[in-house]
C-alpha cells in the first residue's frame, strides 16, 4: 500500500558506514560513491548507462508520478508502470456503479480507449547541480536562523529563475543534511497522463488492510498509464491532437526470474525520512505523535467503513480517502511498535553520548557544538509540555476526513464576492461547479458521523487553551458535549450540507446568512486556531533548526571516513541491495518469494479483502501460466533495498538493467525504518514483473500492451 510517507547512518556502535543495502543515493554521486560496490554485487552496466546528462540513460525512464509516487517507462511510446495504489485515485474517479473499475479492473485495448486524468502529471528529471557554495555565500555564523533563511531564500529564487529557461523547466533548489548542502534540480513536467490499465482490486489490492505492511504478501499492486505530448513532443495539457510520448529510454522487462542474493537496485522518489532524529524527537514521537494518529484512526476509520459497506456508491466515493488514512494509521501502529521493540531511543542516546564526548575533547568544538544537545533537550521538553505536536494531529484529522469541514474553506472566495453589493449569477457560477463536484462524492449519513466524531476527538484530547473558541461560543452552551446533536443541527440549518441548500443560497445570496452559517462559523474558528497553533512554536522551531544543522555537521566532522547520504526529500534516489529472505523473530524464517498458490490459500469469499476472481482461479487450476511460470507463478518478492513513501511504484532492476518488479511496501517488523534502518530486518516488498505480465496477458488479454514492450525471455 502507500509506503509510509530510512537512516542516514547505521545505529549500531555509533557507526555511520553505509552498507550496500542501506542508503538513498543521489544519482550524481553514484559513480564516485557506489559504483564499485554495485559491480561487486552483480551490476553489469557502466556508470554512464545508469546516469548520464549528455546521453539517454536509465534515469530517463524514472518518473515522478503525480508528485506522490514513482513510475517507470516501459515502452518507446511513453507507457508507464506504477502501483495500483498510486493509480487508485484515477481508477476511483473514473469508476461508477455502471463502470466499476475498482471491482472489475480497466484495460484500454486501443489508444482511443485510454482515459484522461485531470491534474495528474508525469515529471522527468533533467539534471542536478551542486549550488551549496552559491546559496551559502552570504551566510555568516552570526546570523539568526530567520536571517539565514531569508538570505538563502533570496539566492535560491535567483538560481531557480536562471534555470527555468523562460518556463521550459520546473526547477527546485532543495536543502540536504538539514541545510548544510543545497542542490538544484531541473525537471520537465507532462500534464497529459492517461489511464491505460488496472487489474481489479481483488488482484491489485488483494489482502487489503489486513495484509498491508505484512509479509507474506500476494498483491498484484500495479497499474498502467501513458504520457502524451503535443505533436512536436513538447509537454502539453490534454488535447485530442496529442500523441504518445517518444521515450528517451525505457526499461526492458525480464522474464528470467530471480534467485536469492541476486543484485537489485531501485530508482525512485522517496518522500521523507528523518534518520537524524534525536532521542528527544523519538520521545515526542512515542509519547504523543504516533498515539494521536492511532487514536484518530481507531475512531474514524470504522465510521467510514460502515458507510462504505452499506452502499456501493459510498464504497467507490470514499475508497481513496479510506485507503490513504488506513495506510497512515497502520503505519504508525507499526512505527510505534518498532521504535519500542528495536530500542531506537536507547541507540540514539548512545550516539548522542559519543557525540558529546567528541565535542568535549576540543575547545573549538565546544565553542561550536557545545550547546547542540542542550538545545535539543530544552526545545523538545517545551514541545512535550505544550502538547502542540499531538494537538496538530487532532486538528488535521477533520481536514483529511471531513468533507463538510473543508467545504467552507474551499469556498472562502465567496465571502469576497458577497461583500460586493452587486453580485451577478455569473460571479457565482464557479461556486456552483465546485459544489457539483464536491457533492458528487458526499454521503450525508457518513459525513454527519465524521463531523461529530472529529469535533468530539478534538474536544476530548486537546487541552482547553488550545481548542477553537467555537466550543464555548456555540456548541457547548446549546448542545453540551452531545456532538451528534450538534451535527444533526448543522445538517438541518447549514447551506453547506447539501448541493440543493448551497445552490438555493446562491440563487438568493445574503452576506449575513453566509457569515452566520454554523458550519462556516465552526470551520473559521477551527482553521484560525489551527493556523495560530501552527505558528506558535516558531521560536522553538528556530532553535531546533539550528541544533539539527549543527548536529549533522558535527557528526560528519566526527566521522570523516564515513560515507553519508542525505535524508529522503522526494528527489530522485538510487538504492541497491539483494533479493533476500529474513528472520523476523526467533525460530521464524520468511522466504523471499510468494506464489499464486498462496493467493488461493488465502481465499475467503466472506471477506472482501480476500476474494479471488473466478478467471484467476481458472487460470490457476488449468496451470495456464504461459511464459510466466512453470508449476506456479511468483507473485511478490523481497529485497533489502532502502526505500520509503514515494518509492511506491519504483522499478526494481537487475544487474543487466532489466525490470524484475515494482516496489510497493515495507515489512511490519521494520516500520520504524524511516527513523532507523535495521539491516537484518528491513525489507522491500515488490510485485514480481512476471505476475504483472501474467495478469496483462492471460487475465486481461491485453496483447496490444505486450506488443509495445521490450520483453527478454
Amino acid at each position: 500500500m502507500f509506503l509510509s510517507l530510512l537512516i542516514v547512518f547505521t545505529l549500531g556502535a555509533g557507526s555511520f558506514a553505509g552498507t550496500p543495502d542501506e542508503g538513498m543515493w543521489l544519482p550524481i554521486f553514484v559513480e564516485r560513491l557506489n559504483f564499485v560496490d554495485m559491480q561487486k554485487m552483480g551490476l553489469n552496466l557502466t556508470a554512464e548507462e545508469i546516469y548520464s546528462i549528455n546521453n539517454s540513460s536509465m534515469k530517463d525512464a524514472i518518473v515522478n508520478f503525480g508528485n506522490f509516487c514513482t513510475a517507470e517507462v516501459v515502452s518507446p511510446d511513453g507507457l508507464l508502470l506504477t502501483n495500483h495504489h498510486c493509480g487508485f485515485d484515477a481508477i476511483q474517479t473514473h469508476s461508477s456503479i455502471e463502470h466499476d473499475y475498482l471491482t472489475d479492473g480497466f484495460w484500454a485495448m486501443s489508444r482511443d480507449e485510454e482515459l484522461k486524468n485531470d491534474g495528474l502529471t508525469a515529471t522527468f528529471f533533467v539534471r542536478m547541480e551542486d549550488v551549496t557554495e552559491r546559496v551559502l555565500e552570504k551566510v555568516t555564523d552570526e546570523m539568526t536562523e530567520t536571517e539565514r533563511a531569508e538570505i538563502i531564500e533570496e539566492e535560491i529564487l535567483i538560481i531557480e529563475g536562471d534555470a527555468e529557461e523562460d518556463g521550459k523547466y520546473d526547477v527546485q533548489v532543495q536543502d540536504f543534511f538539514e541545510g548544510n548542502e543545497y542542490y538544484l534540480f531541473v525537471y520537465e513536467t507532462y500534464e497529459d497522463v492517461r489511464l491505460v490499465g488496472a487489474p481489479p482490486s481483488a488482484i491489485g489490492k488483494y489482502g487489503g488492510d489486513t495484509d498491508n505492511w505484512m509479509w507474506p504478501r500476494h498483491t498484484g499492486d500495479f497499474s498502467m498509464f501513458r504520457v502524451y505530448t503535443a505533436p512536436d513532443g513538447s509537454p502539453a495539457s490534454y488535447d485530442e491532437e496529442n500523441v504518445p510520448m517518444k521515450s528517451k529510454y525505457h526499461l526492458p522487462i525480464s522474464l528470467k526470474g530471480i534467485e536469492r542474493e541476486d543484485f537489485a537496485m531501485i530508482w525512485g522518489y522517496p518522500g521523507g525520512t528523518d534518520r537524524y532524529r534525536t532521542s528527544y524527537g523519538i520521545q515526542l514521537t512515542i509519547e504523543q505523535q504516533d498515539p494521536a494518529v492511532i487514536n484518530i484512526g481507531n475512531v474514524m476509520l470504522p465510521i467510514m467503513k460502515e458507510g462504505m459497506d452499506k452502499s456501493e456508491k459510498v464504497r467507490i466515493d470514499y475508497a481513496t480517502t479510506y485507503a490513504q488514512i488506513a495506510n497512515m494509521w497502520k503505519n504508525k501502529i507499526g512505527e510505534l511498535r518498532g521504535l519500542k521493540r528495536l530500542k531506537v531511543y536507547d541507540k540514539k542516546q548512545k550516539l548522542e553520548g559519543e557525540f558529546q564526548i567528541w565535542v568535549d575533547a576540543d575547545e573549538e568544538r565546544q565553542a561550536k557544538y557545545g550547546k547542540v544537545l542542550e538545545v535539543f533537550e530544552q526545545g523538545y521538553s517545551e514541545l512535550l509540555e505544550m502538547k502542540i505536536q499531538e494537538t496538530m494531529w487532532y486538528y488535521q484529522a477533520p481536514l483529511f476526513l471531513s468533507k463538510l469541514m473543508m467545504f467552507p474553506l474551499q469556498n472562502r472566495g465567496l465571502e469576497g464576492v458577497l461583500s460586493n453589493k452587486k453580485v451577478s449569477q455569473d460571479d457565482l457560477e464557479s461556486f456552483r461547479k465546485r459544489a457539483k463536484t464536491h457533492f458528487s462524492e458526499f454521503d450525508n449519513e457518513t459525513e454527519m458521523k465524521l463531523y461529530a466524531t472529529a469535533l468530539e476527538l478534538l474536544y476530548e484530547n486537546v487541552p482547553v487553551d488550545l481548542q477553537p473558541d467555537i466550543f464555548g461560543k456555540l456548541i457547548l452552551p446549546k448542545f453540551g458535549t452531545d456532538f451528534e446533536a450538534f451535527a444533526e443541527y448543522v445538517f438541518e440549518e447549514s447551506i453547506f450540507t447539501t448541493e440543493e441548500n448551497f445552490n438555493a443560497f446562491l440563487d438568493k445570496p445574503k452576506e449575513k446568512k453566509f457569515l452566520n452559517d454554523p458550519v462556516k462559523q465552526v470551520t473559521d474558528s477551527y482553521f484560525s486556531t489551527f493556523m495560530g497553533l501552527n505558528g506558535s512554536t516558531g521560536d522553538i522551531t528556530e532553535k531546533l533548526d539550528w541544533a539539527k544543522r549543527l548536529y549533522i555537521e558535527g557528526l560528519r566532522e566526527m566521522l570523516p571516513d564515513k560515507v553519508f547520504y542525505p535524508d529522503a526529500n522526494f528527489t530522485m534516489r538510487l538504492t541497491y541491495g539483494q533479493v533476500l529472505d529474513y528472520y523476523p523473530a526467533d525460530a521464524i524464517h520468511y522466504d523471499y518469494t510468494t506464489t499464486l498458490s498462496g493467493v488461493m490459500e488465502k481465499e475467503d469469499p466472506t471477506n472482501d479483502e480476500f476474494i479471488v476472481p473466478e478467471k484467476l482461479k481458472e487460470l490457476y487450476n488449468d496451470k495456464d501460466f504461459g511464459d510466466y511460470g512453470d508449476d506456479d507463478v511468483v507473485v511478490c518478492f523481497l529485497t533489502n533495498n532502502d526505500i520509503t513513501g514515494g518509492n511506491s511504484g519504483s522499478p526494481v532492476i537487475n544487474g543487466d538493467g532489466e525490470l524484475i518488479g515494482i516496489a510497493f511496501d515495507g515489512n511490519w517488523e521494520a516500520m520504524s525504518g524511516d527513523i532507523a534502518f535495521e539491516p537484518e530486518l528491513q525489507r522491500t516488498i515488490s510485485v514480481d514483473i512476471r505476475y504483472v505480465m501474467f495478469i496483462i496477458d492471460k487475465y486481461a488479454g491485453a496483447q496490444n500492451l505486450l506488443d509495445e514492450m521490450t520483453i527478454h525471455k
